[in-house]
């Protein structure tokens, strides 16, 4: 079953591309966690988009890591799926 979240950011990049700003970041996750589409939203416009057929570019890519290992209660992010996929689909 997915399970949808939706994050701020409150940290820059921290490379070439950190006048984005900071940023809100919606997930979509597998059962075990893993991240199968993702949205990135910085304060200064730029939106990245991820999913299958496009899991990385040259700014970033999918995350790599199932959020249930990173030891972090992720419950308060929750948001529904018509939430992401509104997100997901204004961001394509």
């Amino acid at each position: 079953m997915a399970r949808f979240y939706r994050r701020r950011w409150d940290e820059t990049r921290g490379d070439e591309f950190d006048a984005w700003g900071q940023s809100v970041w919606f997930l979509e996750v597998d059962d075990d966690g893993w991240p199968v589409r993702q949205i990135v939203v910085y304060d200064s416009g730029p939106v990245l988009r991820y999913g299958p057929g496009r899991e990385e570019d040259q700014f970033g890519g999918l995350g790599q890591a199932s959020l249930d290992d990173l030891g972090e209660d992720w419950r308060r992010f929750v948001i529904a799926r018509t939430t992401f996929e509104d997100a997901w689909d204004s961001a394509g």
